[in-house]
């Protein structure tokens, strides 16, 4: 399995756009994800869903909006509520997880070996093969 993530950017557009991917490919979801990190004293997350491949196919997209989201627990952003909202209406519950900010990889390549590694180890991805 060939798991590739694909960057949609930072902002409330962004956000929409990933909500609706979520709504128009519902049956494909395979999970949902806020990422935090602490990036100079500050908590910011990301927000991803992981789909299943297309028929034969396997490779599986994660499309992601990266760390332009400030988190906070308590209070959390309009933008998370948008996205939990979207994932809510599908059944499913995202996971949260604390992550290394992505500044401090060289590439962004790095960054995201890093966070499927993540994912894999804890079965919220399928193994490759």
């Amino acid at each position: 399995m060939i798991q590739q993530f694909i960057e949609l950017g930072q902002g409330y557009g962004d956000i929409y756009e990933l909500c609706e991917l979520i709504k128009t490919n519902e049956e494909r979801l395979h999970n949902a994800f806020i990422f935090t990190a602490n990036n100079e004293g500050k908590m910011v997350a990301s927000i991803a869903v992981a789909f299943k491949p297309v028929g034969e196919s396997k490779f599986m997209p994660i499309y992601i909006c990266r760390e332009g989201i400030p988190f906070n627990e308590e209070k959390p952003s309009k933008r998370i509520e948008i996205f939990q909202e979207a994932v809510a209406a599908t059944g499913k519950q995202e996971s949260i997880f604390e992550i290394k900010h992505s500044s401090i990889f060289s590439e962004t390549k790095l960054f995201y070996q890093y966070v499927i590694g993540i994912l894999r180890l804890n079965h919220y991805i399928p193994p490759m093969q």
